[in-house]
């Protein structure tokens, strides 16, 4: 029994050193004082006491002194490790390097500080900015038509592009001083929202220009004549940006870009001045068929050292006006039934000055640092403001639609399957607008959210994609026939513009998150693997213990969190959500570990093992996604009417954590690996379950009844005036239809009691109004419901021969039309 109790004892002392993250030293004299007292409870011969000495001495000593650590451990293991590591670009490096953390690197490092999270304010818009979306914003909604704009022009009408410009639009992110609207991430990203719940084609001409464009780029790199030159163009939409990344041969790997520029010398007016001869070709550049300056990625070459001895200077980005010579600016794309301007363009022998490169000649080669550390606002703000703008149109009208349309003479909402899927629906539109919120602080606090960004980039589009296709589902054939009163149709066809854009999805979700988190995220793994390229040993050294440290208390806590529950967990307060805040530490330090071992067993292969990454990186993301809705309902009061939209999404983000921790182990190359983790982290086996049917059904409820609850899940939409648009129409129907229930309930009563005839309700009006049992104006109240409801499930119908003639138009034009796999340009 004493020695179970010895045994126990160092268990907790090992336990508690581990956690507490304590040095080696620390480790070397509980070890000592350990071997010290021995004796004391111990009757074996001295010479046991010698030899446990003697084992004890070695490995402390060597540990402890760090010269010794650093010939005798590191050195090694600092060998080993610039085996393993995998070639690295300059281009690699540089992504991995550009950019900030945020939450996301608290969540990695296992032991998230929940109470400074908390403490971050909530994100907010200046009255500035909420009379701008009050009125400007407003106005240009008004004034869209979205069938008109996709289905006859094929662009924005002449007075929105006019009032784009007047009203300043594209000047969001501009500073006051160049006469921009210096809006925050915050402000800029609830235009966007607003304006995308009515046009995709509006929102994406609008947010470009304040995204990945040249603005961003002059104010970050821009010398100030480039600044002072272009910024108030830019603002007052005198100029109209685009920005030329992706090629035919370059995608997703922008780096590879075939794009050359080549320093030379070059005569202008009248004398010999450095200029660079560009060769480029160009597409799905937004903006580009309209765009008077162009923002040109390249590779720069000087083969005759005019620069200096390197010939290959690297990825440089230039601003250069359109109708500079050379340049052709192609035909449009046409992407998917949107009106959004968008094409090719290409350049031959274009011939420019070297102060057009942005940031001057101190920025030749430093392209791609730019680039990345702009795409990452780009990611952070326009898409998921995209995103979340149609998420909050799905929950709104498919709330209101499934409240208004009748099946079995009941609303089609008080269905448990449509339930079900409007739940889901009303549920990620919090997850998403959460996620939204948080990210946009990250940035209005200067941060640079490269990891953050890419979460939210693919994460929000991707239950877009999932919110779309349920209001679809539950909209049926309302939903699949075109026309000016389909609200949801056009958002649907976007869907795969967004997944597309500023990094595909699926390489967003394999590559980048977890494959740029694990570097960035890490304390140290980006110390070791610097320090290691430089061949650093005392560098080295200090991160690789640091490391170790922090692992041994990872797995101190996660082992402990997994056999009590995560129970004794510390919470920024013992309310509700507790229980939320806990188990999410008890994830954090859960994914800790299981990335240290993922890391450890396959190093630089890793790398090339896309799914794992993903998985990983699926763990990191819900992470944030679910910390993200614990801060809205916290900066939102906590509101209880809330709280089943909070419990789905931290439930759903549980679960999807658990599985992919499950798949990772299921697929890590050592089987055992796996194994010990589950044992390890898992005790009990699975611990989440997917949100239940009782709670879908309560998260439907906030949509399918009128009041706060729903307004402020949508907050920000835009909800027209007009009575004749078809959005206002739906909430008319929506509002007369909740008006309607109680008299309908009255009827339904009274028929039950034998006091009217069996049937609809509706249809026993007259009865009922003969029999006293309602009034007239009661009466009154179910037939304007009726005829709203008609007005709202009513489809667009055609001539049979629309369209005919612009067939026939076509079929006998005289050019050919493009054939497949034809270049546009």
């Amino acid at each position: 029994m004493a020695i179970v109790i010895e045994l126990l004892v160092l268990g907790a002392a090992a336990w508690l050193l581990a956690a507490a993250r304590v040095p080696g030293w620390a480790w070397a004299v509980a070890g000592a004082g350990y071997l010290l007292a021995w004796p004391l409870w111990h009757t074996a011969g001295s010479w046991v006491w010698a030899l446990l000495w003697l084992v004890f001495l070695p490995p402390a000593l060597i540990l402890g002194i760090a010269r010794l650590r650093r010939s005798w451990v590191s050195a090694a293991v600092l060998r080993r490790f610039r085996q393993m590591m995998p070639p690295m670009s300059e281009t690699e490096r540089e992504a991995l390097e550009a950019g900030t953390l945020w939450w996301e690197a608290q969540l990695f490092g296992g032991h998230p500080d929940w109470a400074r999270l908390l403490d971050y304010p909530p994100p907010q818009l200046s009255a500035t900015e909420q009379e701008f979306l009050d009125g400007p914003v407003e106005t240009l909604c008004s004034m869209i038509d979205d069938w008109q704009i996709t289905e006859q022009l094929h662009d924005l009408p002449a007075e929105v592009w006019r009032y784009l410009k007047q009203e300043r639009f594209f000047g969001m992110i501009i500073p006051k001083r160049y006469g921009g609207l210096e809006f925050s991430a915050h402000g800029h990203s609830s235009v966007v929202m607003k304006i995308a719940g009515r046009s995709i084609t509006a929102a994406v001409t609008t947010m470009v220009p304040n995204s990945l464009g040249p603005a961003q780029l002059l104010l970050n790199y821009g010398t100030e004549e480039q600044k002072n030159h272009y910024l108030p163009r830019l603002a007052r939409g005198e100029e109209i940006p685009c920005f030329a990344l992706t090629g035919p041969e370059a995608g997703s790997d922008a780096a590879a870009m075939p794009d050359r520029g080549v320093i030379c010398r070059q005569g202008v007016d009248g004398e010999q001045r450095l200029c660079i001869r560009l060769n480029w070709e160009k597409r799905y550049i937004t903006l580009g068929p309209v765009a008077t300056v162009l923002g040109l990625a390249f590779k720069l070459y000087d083969p005759d050292h005019l620069l200096g001895e390197t010939t290959d200077l690297g990825i440089t980005l230039a601003l250069i006006p359109t109708d500079t010579p050379g340049i052709e600016i192609g035909n449009r794309h046409l992407p998917l039934n949107q009106a959004f301007m968008n094409g090719p363009n290409r350049g031959r022998d274009v011939i420019i000055p070297l102060e057009w490169v942005i940031g001057g000649r101190e920025r030749i080669g430093q392209g791609w640092r730019m680039l990345m550390e702009c795409l990452a606002d780009g990611r952070a703000i326009s898409l998921p403001a995209l995103s979340t703008g149609a998420g909050k149109l799905a929950a709104r009208t498919s709330g209101a639609y499934a409240a208004v349309r009748k099946q079995f003479k009941t609303p089609i909402g008080n269905f448990e399957g449509v339930a079900e899927v409007l739940g889901r629906i009303a549920g990620n539109a919090y997850l998403m607008d959460a996620a939204r919120g948080l990210t946009t602080l990250a940035v209005d606090r200067h941060e640079k959210p490269a990891v953050a960004s890419a979460i939210v980039k693919y994460h929000l589009t991707e239950r877009m994609r999932k919110a779309i296709d349920d209001a679809m589902d539950i909209h049926g054939g309302r939903g699949i026939c075109m026309g000016p009163s389909n609200y949801l149709a056009r958002v649907y066809q976007a869907i795969p513009i967004s997944i597309t854009v500023e990094g595909a999805n699926i390489l967003t979700r394999s590559l980048i998150i977890f494959g740029q988190g694990a570097l960035r995220c890490h304390p140290y793994l980006l110390q070791e693997v610097q320090s290691a390229q430089r061949a650093d040993l005392v560098e080295f050294d200090r991160a690789l213990f640091a490391h170790l440290r922090l692992l041994l208390s990872n797995i101190a806590r996660a082992s402990f969190h997994g056999l009590s529950g995560a129970r004794f967990a510390r919470v920024p307060a013992a309310r509700q959500e507790a229980y939320y805040y806990r188990q999410l530490t008890r994830m954090s330090a859960a994914f800790a570990v299981t990335a240290e071992v993922a890391l450890l067993s396959l190093g630089g292969g890793l790398k090339r093992r896309e799914s794992l990454s993903a998985r990983l990186g699926d763990v990191l993301s819900h992470l944030y996604l679910a910390s993200a809705a614990l801060k809205r309902f916290s900066d939102q009061g906590r509101q209880s009417a809330d709280r089943p939209l909070l419990e789905w999404a931290l439930h759903d983000c549980l679960f999807t954590i658990q599985s992919r921790l499950f798949e990772v182990y299921a697929n890590l190359p050592a089987g055992w690996h796996g194994r010990v983790l589950k044992f390890l982290l898992f005790p009990f086996g699975t611990v989440y379950a997917a949100p239940n049917d009782k709670l879908l059904q309560r998260a439907a409820k906030l949509v399918l009844r009128w009041g706060s609850a729903r307004d402020r899940l949508t907050e920000g939409l835009y909800l027209p005036a007009n009575p004749d648009d078809a959005l206002a129409r739906l909430e008319t129907a929506f509002e007369k239809a909740t008006a309607a229930q109680p008299v309908l309930k009255t009827l339904r009563r009274a028929m039950r009691e034998g006091l009217l005839s069996d049937g609809d309700p509706e249809d026993r009006l007259v009865e009922a109004v003969d029999k006293d049992i309602i009034d007239s104006h009661a009466a009154g109240q179910v037939r304007s419901a009726i005829a709203a409801r008609q007005a709202v499930i009513g489809v667009d119908d055609f001539p049979a021969n629309y369209r005919k003639e612009e067939q026939v138009s076509w079929q006998n034009a005289s050019t050919p039309s493009p054939q497949a796999g034809q270049s546009t340009s």
